[in-house]
């Protein structure tokens, strides 16, 4: 999915102080997805105080949408660099296309992830036969060692597993209660949809050096006993073993986690460097290259047989891009 925000904010959202838990609730805002009728879609990363969690550095949270009211998802072809797009529905269906030759569906639980690297172009539009869409689309930030390499894109389809009374779990990236995901990543990562019914809980083995965010997407869950408002993000910093989670009425949930990135990166509309000029020169480059016509084999390639023109940049800020970590 692309940033369709035609003023990129460098640094958003505030979030709340930590509880006596530790745990800290990071509010979304809500962001329009373009368009004449303009798409919700409502964010938790990036945070101004708190960029990444992991390699994990955005996440949109939408629906359950009716496409009727809003005109669904419209998102033309469109740059990326330095990153992973992590799509995941649970209602609805949409058309992916990139410039390495990928043309698929995602759908509901079946992962759909596309390694920019040095760069990439892709669209992303809801089917017709689409009348509710209901997902989260998130970035993993490549660290500085793999961000230049070859763009590719992968599908893989996660088996739920019991992982308790009650709850069942499907990891779709890395590794989380005995599952394991096939998807390819470049640091050490977890992503997971969690459901629990009613009345349940669960004490999640998880890594000690891992930061992790809780996304209530349905009903109620309370993480160490803190209850999690619908559609934000529960923080847990690093160095716990084990993690509880209940539910009164029933949750659906995603839970992501990373080691700290450790690195500092410069976020600017749909690229992720290192350096202001950077960001500048990919932009440069996308808009003579693609844009203008230029060279459409070059670094972002061609989405072929998408009926419409690419997405052109916004305009850089006045300001210098300042990284953030």
């Amino acid at each position: 999915m692309s940033n369709l925000e035609r003023r990129p904010a460098e640094l958003v959202a505030e979030c709340e102080a930590a509880n006596g838990a530790g745990i800290v609730l990071l509010q979304p805002r809500e962001v329009p997805l373009g368009g004449p009728r303009a798409m919700p879609v409502h964010r938790t990363l990036p945070q101004r105080s708190k960029s990444t969690i992991g390699g994990w550095c955005f996440l949109d949270h939408y629906g359950p949408d009716d496409v009727s009211v809003t005109g669904g998802m419209r998102v033309p072809p469109h740059p990326h660099t330095g990153l992973q797009t992590v799509s995941w529905l649970f209602q609805g269906e949409i058309e992916h296309r990139d410039s390495v030759g990928s043309h698929a569906m995602v759908r509901p639980g079946e992962l759909n992830l596309m390694t920019a690297g040095h760069g990439i172009s892709h669209s992303e539009d809801s089917t017709p036969e689409t009348t509710v869409l209901h997902g989260a689309q998130l970035w993993l930030a490549l660290p500085d060692a793999s961000r230049e390499q070859a763009p590719f894109f992968e599908r893989t389809v996660p088996s739920p597993v019991s992982i308790g009374d009650g709850v069942v779990a499907r990891v779709f990236i890395g590794e989380l209660a005995g599952a394991s995901a096939r998807a390819t990543v470049f640091s050490p990562l977890v992503g997971a949809q969690l459901d629990l019914d009613a009345g349940a809980s669960v004490d999640l083995d998880i890594q000690t050096g891992f930061e992790h965010g809780i996304l209530l997407d349905l009903g109620d869950i309370a993480v160490e006993g803190v209850e999690v408002p619908h559609r934000h993000l529960a923080y847990v910093p690093p160095g716990r073993s084990r993690l509880r989670l209940s539910s009164v009425g029933g949750a659906r949930i995603l839970l992501l986690g990373g080691e700290p990135l450790g690195e500092q990166i410069v976020m600017w509309w749909n690229f992720i460097g290192r350096s202001h000029d950077e960001i500048v020169a990919s932009r440069e480059q996308w808009q003579h290259e693609v844009i203008e016509g230029a060279d459409t084999a070059g670094r972002f390639g061609a989405v072929a047989d998408y009926p419409g023109r690419p997405l052109p940049a916004p305009t850089m800020p006045t300001v210098r891009l300042k990284p953030r970590q």
